[in-house]
């Protein structure tokens, strides 16, 4: 198993951005892990961290490196800031990066990496499970399966009360009018009721019964339900924390391979 960091030029952001990768490697005497090396068509999850986390939080806040070991199964985890994989109207387009550019960066610098959807998987939490939401449901194509752990799946709702937010120039310099935000291509919920659902990916959301965002995960999963996508959902006991985590994308790397 190999763990690189890189440090990748942006032309989307116009930027240096860092991003963590595990890659699988063939190697001898590796005591403590079963390594399972491939050398092309390698199946990828890009995994996606949450408010105030970066490219290094899943690889510092549990043991991903270790989970992988012995599942062929790139990792590439990058930083996208507090951009909330949307491109902001302060004009730093995230989503491009992580739905466009990002991948392509990563298959030319990894060309071992599938690019096969069935083998292509995006996983996040809090921030990050609306990523991976948004970028299953506005890039079907791309993606085999996403999963949602503690996901802010219901930012429409979180948003409504907007003078009460902290910061509230901060949301708007995300997102523009926040009163627009409903039924946008940034609303979860949205993109949910519109996505094509013979064409959607598989879905997996998990919870913590604890979680200020357990209504929102319980409510999307409702919608998903009624639009008729697979979905699986888990909760279990546990708060918005690297606890709870560290322990579910053990199950999500389960799942994945089912």
């Amino acid at each position: 198993m190999a763990f690189l960091q890189a440090n990748i030029f942006s032309n989307v952001l116009q930027m240096e951005v860092m991003i963590n990768v595990i890659l699988p490697q063939k190697t001898e005497k590796a005591y403590g892990t079963n390594q399972v090396g491939q050398t092309e068509d390698l199946p990828v999850m890009y995994l996606l961290h949450g408010m105030h986390g970066n490219h290094s939080v899943w690889q510092r806040r549990t043991s991903i490196e270790r989970y992988v070991a012995d599942k062929g199964l790139a990792v590439i985890m990058p930083s996208t800031d507090l951009g909330w994989y949307t491109d902001t109207t302060f004009g730093m387009n995230y989503w491009t990066f992580v739905s466009e550019e990002l991948p392509r960066i990563c298959h030319e610098l990894f060309p071992q990496l599938t690019k096969k959807r069935e083998k292509t998987f995006a996983v996040g939490l809090s921030m990050g499970g609306y990523g991976a939401l948004k970028l299953g449901m506005r890039c079907p194509e791309s993606f085999g399966a996403i999963a949602s752990l503690s996901g802010a799946l219901a930012l429409a709702d979180m948003l409504e009360p907007f003078e009460e937010l902290p910061n509230p120039a901060y949301w708007t310099g995300i997102f523009g009018d926040v009163q627009q935000f409903k039924g946008s291509e940034n609303d979860p919920i949205h993109l949910i009721e519109e996505v094509n659902s013979a064409h959607a990916p598989r879905i997996f959301v998990c919870v913590g019964t604890g979680d200020p965002l357990y209504p929102a995960s319980q409510y999307a999963v409702q919608k998903m339900r009624a639009k008729g996508l697979e979905v699986t959902y888990e909760e279990g006991p546990g708060a918005h924390n690297w606890e709870f985590w560290d322990h579910w994308i053990q199950r999500v790397l389960t799942w994945l391979e089912e």
